[in-house]
């Protein structure tokens, strides 16, 4: 018996109706960014005159923020529960008025979802509507999250940031990044949200452990590399300046820093062409954290250590010269960065150099800076001369044994 098949294809048939609207821009139109001298007053910015007409503010910071001696007359007229004292530690809630105060735990093991949905709770259990502004006060960690918050918060609310680190100051504060690691991948999971307003004090710098400032001053280095040759030719003359916060170059370099990285995005908000110049050093930092255990290896030190790595491989492809991959070496050397193949922190977890090689660049291409299973590069040609480019995994894999 024979069998004749026969195919038949449906074409189905539509009607299509177009919706225009306004395209949706995230967070605000501008950011104001306000520099202040002096030491800190957070009454006086927040509850000066005028300020009964304010909304709604959540403000959020951390353990180690909340401790600061500049802070007290901050903290200490929030009331917790039952008109209780402010208590320092994770997830302690008080009310000033309308206002709320939430403090979580420090450092980058609290960079979780888990912070992020503390600080929505924290909104709604205070009636929070879609007017509150959300003020991030801290380093990267909080900025981050306080955003992504606000952005998620009744599908968008608002939110200003007082970075009070050299490296939030220089970078995470500034430019719309929002968001919180996921598993061991580092800010796997966020959004572009913008804050209305950067409140920049330098004088918060002057607190901080020596190796949260040589961690800021990583994220310094590589905005000179791309941006301001001058100011890395005075930074490579003076590593003394880790020693000194009141030298006049710390709040030149800052203002250096933030017009840099304002200027580019201004350009490219959401990262689809030149701000991706800004993650040089982050592909191999990155991968070092997430490796490491986040938290293990400050951010500074894993994107300073990653730098060395993008000279090195900058050389390796024939872009640069061997003079300015030395030239790079040579000041994060004295800045006292790890610049060797192989990071300390690194160096028990895997029982061969080529282990260890392969585990980073599979960390690598899950970075969500990559579109595919290929791996994209922020190299240099020179001091501000910058590619982007995708590099073969044996050429990547050459410098990190």
């Amino acid at each position: 018996m024979k069998y004749r098949f026969s195919l038949i294809y449906l074409i189905m048939q539509f009607e299509e109706k177009n919706i225009a609207y306004p395209p949706v821009h995230p967070g605000t139109d501008r950011t104001f960014i306000r520099f202040y001298s002096g030491i800190p007053d957070l009454n006086s910015i927040f509850y000066g005159s005028g300020s009964d007409d304010n909304p709604q503010r959540i403000f959020v910071t951390d353990t180690n923020v909340a401790s600061l001696t500049v802070l007290k007359p901050f903290i200490t007229l929030f009331r917790g529960e039952n008109f209780s004292q402010p208590e320092i530690k994770p997830l302690w809630t008080g009310r000033r008025g309308k206002d709320v105060l939430l403090i979580l735990g420090s450092g980058e093991p609290y960079k979780t979802i888990e912070s992020v949905l503390a600080i929505c709770k924290a909104a709604i259990d205070a009636n929070g509507q879609r007017s509150a502004v959300f003020v991030g006060i801290g380093g990267g960690v909080i900025t981050d999250m306080t955003a992504f918050a606000a952005s998620i918060f009744k599908r968008g609310s608002s939110c200003e940031l007082m970075p009070t680190t050299l490296l939030s100051m220089v970078d995470a504060a500034v430019g719309g990044k929002t968001g919180c690691d996921f598993d061991t991948y580092k800010n796997m999971i966020g959004s572009f949200f913008p804050a209305q307003k950067i409140h920049i004090i330098p004088s918060f710098i002057e607190s901080l452990p020596a190796g949260e400032y040589r961690s800021g001053m990583a994220e310094v280095v590589k905005t000179a590399l791309l941006y301001s040759k001058e100011l890395f030719e005075k930074l490579a003359a003076r590593p003394e300046i880790l020693e000194n916060r009141k030298d006049p170059l710390v709040e030149e370099m800052i203002r250096i820093c933030v017009n840099a990285k304002a200027a580019v995005v201004e350009q490219d908000l959401t990262e689809k062409n030149i701000r991706m110049q800004l993650n040089l050093g982050h592909t191999f930092g990155h991968a070092l954290e997430s490796r490491a255990g986040l938290g293990t290896v400050t951010h500074g030190d894993a994107v300073a250590w990653g730098m060395v790595r993008a000279a090195e491989l900058s050389k390796k492809i024939g872009l640069c010269s061997s003079a300015y991959t030395e030239k790079v070496k040579a000041v994060m050397a004295s800045f006292g960065w790890e610049t060797s193949p192989v990071h300390p922190a690194l160096k028990d977890k895997y029982k061969t150099d080529e282990e260890r090689a392969h585990s980073l660049f599979d960390a690598m291409k899950k970075d969500k800076k990559n579109s595919s299973s290929k791996v994209r590069f922020v190299l240099q040609e020179d001091i501000s001369e910058t590619v982007i480019t995708e590099v073969n995994e044996s050429d990547v894999l050459s410098v990190l044994m």
